[in-house]
């Protein structure tokens, strides 16, 4: 954003505050449109700023995917690998059962094609920051398990879970369930 106009930083700020909430209401999908007319500006405004709904979600969900990143890296240095590795796994699925569209948006980004890439899209920031602690826990884990399956796994059960009365405790168990079969101890 910086060597944007005034009104342009302003325009992206609200668009954004706008999405997350209509995201949070509506999921994924919640209408670009509806986005614009709710911040008062044009469609256009909208996709100079958020070319595809991949980048408008990437956005919307960038804040919280920087903090879990960060997480990661304090958990980098425990001496158990697998109990750090499993604690982060935990928090990323918390995370994702509980806040509504994220799922999705993970959903989507392994879909995306690459013309959709985006350097900040939920999925790349997650699988980078999660990948040393499978690294260090891989003697751990079932052998060829790799932070692509364990996002996969991750969002299956967000996804699975979204309209559980509790998404978060159901999303935990059925984590359980799957750290058996993926680590045994």
């Amino acid at each position: 954003m910086p060597g944007q106009r005034a009104d342009a930083r302003r325009n992206y700020t609200l668009l954004l505050t706008v999405a997350e909430q209509a995201i949070a209401e509506q999921g994924a999908d919640a209408s670009m449109e509806q986005i614009a007319r709710t911040a008062g500006v044009g469609s256009g405004t909208v996709r100079r700023h958020f070319p595809t709904r991949h980048a408008l979600l990437a956005a919307v969900f960038r804040k919280q995917t920087d903090a879990l990143a960060d997480r990661a890296r304090e958990l980098a240095d425990r001496p158990d690998s697998r109990a750090a590795l499993l604690e982060w796994l935990g928090e990323v699925l918390t995370f994702a059962a509980t806040t509504r569209g994220l799922a999705e948006a993970l959903n989507r980004d392994h879909a995306a094609g690459s013309g959709e890439a985006h350097e900040h899209c939920a999925t790349a920031r997650l699988t980078e920051a999660g990948q040393p602690l499978v690294q260090r826990a891989a003697a751990a884990l079932t052998p060829g398990v790799t932070i692509g399956d364990l996002l996969g796994l991750l969002t299956g059960i967000a996804l699975a879970t979204e309209h559980h009365p509790d998404p978060a405790a159901e999303a935990k168990r059925l984590l359980a369930l799957t750290i058996a079969g993926v680590s045994p101890e």
